[in-house]
């Protein structure tokens, strides 16, 4: 993981604890160390929001890595097959052991 993408990931986690803190105990730490409305606790909330979004990439690789191990991969239609056939789904398990056998690093 790039080092851009652990220090968005520690604040958005950091953001997080803070609105827990919010929502089960009602105290904000970034309120109680910077103050209410302050320049400074709007800049905290600012970098925490940006942090999210440039965290957003880290989610949509993990979504789209959970769906490639998945059988939908392998549904495509092929000119072999007619309309009504069914897939043959030993070919998605042999093709699942391949790549668990590889042990490259993409």
């Amino acid at each position: 993981m790039n080092t851009i993408y652990r220090i968005a990931l520690s604040l958005v986690i950091i953001g997080a604890i803070n609105w827990g803190l919010v929502g089960l105990l009602d105290f904000n730490l970034v309120d109680a160390i910077f103050g209410v409305d302050t320049f400074l606790s709007n800049l905290i909330y600012s970098i925490v929001g940006l942090a999210g979004l440039i965290s957003l990439p880290i989610l949509a690789k993990r979504f789209a890595e959970d769906r490639m191990d998945g059988p939908a991969v392998f549904t495509e239609p092929r000119p072999q097959m007619e309309a009504g056939d069914e897939f043959e789904f030993y070919e998605t398990e042999r093709r699942k052991t391949e790549r668990k056998d590889d042990d490259t690093i993409v």
